[in-house]
């Protein structure tokens, strides 16, 4: 095809506008990409099309990843976020995780304001219904009105979009999201290539109008009096802050699920995709545990200058009607009305398996994936696959190495490793237990773990480097000071380091020692950073040499394109395993399901018998 054949030309092109698509476009266009992004509705870019909130257990610590890095997801729930609370506050440090509600309507516009400021980048409403290609690379896309863009790498961030089919009670009708049109040329285009494809589920719970709930009744759940922000940059949180509130649903309300099984169609054999285990339906968690009294759930407003209420804890698919009669059973709820009933929606999605690290395709060059259409679930793990796509995207254009995170670097490398050597047969969400380093990975050191990688590649910009190295310089006074201030302890004077070690011992105890230039420049964060360095060193020492021993496997590297049959010894299932995921390295490949010690053994051999030959001839 040549350049006459299309209508516009960009370097990069980014398919969907919802998290993942945000960050993608952005990182992108911030490298210096011409970049358009395309949307089938401009006034829904970055929709929370579930729960009105960002961050939780992992995803607190992914968000602080995608600042680090870069991205600006941090920074857009900064300013719109209207309560904040750290979870696990009360454990150690490596579980600690921010969480905001966010105003639902004040997100979307934020982000749109992000990406609209953006020099080099275009927004452009249009349906996709095609991707083409050329000798085995990607070449561009056709919209539905018979328009061609041309592009040297595209992105799909498909969310919920291809084949949606959304479901309540028996009712059933295509859609992306509720009252969006589905993605179903462009489902057909991908089809076309010959990815490995699977189905799944999510869903909603129903949304209330705030000023027909009993709040008096139901127990407050306030904010933190002071909020922990997730961009490295916000120095404040200073929006208003609103409170949730917490409710709990009774044998009343689990006999109404039971009595009406027969018409779910999660039950019924209607709803074929799998479902988040760990996010299940109202009617799961009825049937699964049948001896639980009771359920809690999360009254959560949607917006400061909204009355809508999201129902966190009562996704459903049941028929409206039914879902009438739950609510309200629901103790505070007996007169709320519903502004919107819950539903689940089916979607197609490509296994990871396909992908490699960087998530380019394995099929079509310079073709990549991020978000659901890789199988994951939630925004936070949307949108730093967003931002790893559109940064290697721009490093493919521009012709230089790939960007790829390690599995000790970051929450975001665990992620896309599971992702590309795993595959999924559910939606795949984050947890902190995922991690073999997570004291290591903690929120407040995102940064020195990755903003100097993010500088390197172009996308953290000098000024915010600048800010950074201050950070650093700062943290090092500190540590330097604590390590020479001498305290009173019961075997004589010992440093304040020393002291900081035992587990009764607080920081604050040391800062009215601490220059005053000094301790007015610190935030409470620096402090912690530093108080958790001091305390346990001991531990980050231990797991620094695990992660020697680790990198030690990932550098034994595997050709691309390597041929394992034919190796003697390999079965043939295992040759079918290597084959499919094409790991990288031979870490990679002892992460592979199924694959042996036996079998990682002979390729470890055979791969250093080919480099002997390789070095003789």
């Amino acid at each position: 095809m040549a350049a006459a054949d299309f209508n516009e030309i960009y370097d990069v092109v980014v398919i969907g506008a919802g998290h993942a698509g945000c960050e993608a476009a952005l990182a992108a266009a911030r490298m210096g990409m011409n970049t358009a992004l395309y949307t089938m509705n401009a006034d829904l870019i970055a929709q929370m099309s579930c729960n009105p909130a960002i961050g939780g257990i992992a995803k607190g610590h992914i968000v602080r990843e995608i600042d680090a890095l870069g991205g600006v997801m941090g920074q857009v729930i900064d300013r719109v976020g209207i309560q904040f609370r750290l979870l696990n506050s009360s454990r150690g440090p490596a579980v600690w995780s921010p969480r905001a509600q966010a105003d639902k309507q004040g997100y979307r516009v934020e982000m749109r304001r992000v990406l609209e400021q953006q020099r080099g980048l275009r927004i452009k409403q249009a349906e996709v219904v095609g991707i083409l290609r050329q000798q085995g690379a990607v070449a561009g896309l056709e919209l539905r009105d018979g328009r061609r863009v041309h592009a040297q790498a595209v992105i799909l961030t498909t969310g919920t979009f291809l084949n949606g089919l959304i479901h309540i009670g028996d009712n059933r009708y295509s859609a992306g999201r509720s009252g969006e049109t589905p993605s179903i040329p462009l489902a057909e285009s991908v089809k076309s290539i010959g990815f490995d494809w699977g189905r799944m589920k999510t869903g909603t719970p129903p949304r209330l109008d705030g000023r027909t709930i009993d709040f008096g009744s139901l127990e407050e759940q306030k904010g933190d009096t002071r909020p922990t922000p997730f961009s490295f940059a916000t120095e404040a949180i200073t929006q208003p802050q609103v409170s949730c509130f917490i409710t709990y649903t009774d044998e009343k309300v689990h006999q109404i699920i039971r009595d009406n099984m027969n018409r779910s169609p999660l039950y019924s054999g209607q709803i074929q995709g799998i479902g988040p285990r760990y996010c299940p339906s109202f009617e799961d968690k009825v049937v699964k545990f049948p001896d639980k009294a009771r359920h809690q759930l999360f009254l959560e407003p949607e917006g400061l200058n909204t009355n809508e209420i999201y129902v966190n804890g009562l996704s459903t698919s049941m028929p409206a009607d039914v879902q009438m009669r739950l609510v309200h059973a629901v103790p505070g709820l007996e007169n709320a009305e519903v502004i919107r009933p819950g539903y689940a929606i089916e979607y197609d999605f490509v296994q990871p398996t396909e992908l490699y690290p960087t998530l380019e395709t394995k099929r079509v060059e310079r073709l990549y994936h991020a978000g659901q259409i890789n199988g994951t679930t939630g925004y936070e793990e949307a949108a730093c696959q967003g931002l790893i796509a559109g940064i290697n995207a721009a490093l493919k254009v521009q012709g230089k190495p790939a960007f790829v995170l390690e599995r000790d670097q970051a929450y975001i490398g665990i992620l896309i490793d599971d992702l590309v050597t795993k595959g999924t047969n559910e939606p795949y969400r984050m947890f902190t237990s995922r991690a073999e380093f997570r004291l290591h990975l903690r929120i407040d050191n995102a940064d020195q773990r990755l903003t100097p990688l993010g500088h390197r590649i172009g996308l953290v910009s000098e000024t915010v480097f600048d800010r950074f190295r201050g950070k650093q310089k700062r943290l090092e006074r500190l540590m330097n000071h604590l390590s020479q201030v001498k305290v009173q302890a019961e075997a004589g004077k010992i440093s304040a380091a020393q002291a900081l070690k035992r587990p009764e011992v607080k920081i604050e105890a040391f800062l009215e020692s601490v220059p005053c230039d000094l301790r007015e420049q610190l935030s409470w964060e620096e402090t912690k950073t530093v108080e958790t360095a001091i305390k346990y060193e001991g531990y980050l020492k231990q797991q620094t040499q695990e992660i020697e021993k680790m990198k030690k496997a990932e550098s034994r590297r595997i050709p691309q394109g390597f041929e394992y049959h034919g190796i003697p010894g390999l079965s043939r299932e295992m040759i079918e395993k290597l084959s499919r995921v094409r790991p990288a390295t031979i870490g990679q490949a002892s992460r592979i399901p199924g694959v042996t010690p036996a079998a990682l053994s002979i390729l470890h051999i055979h791969l250093e018998m080919s480099s002997h030959r390789e070095k003789t001839t």
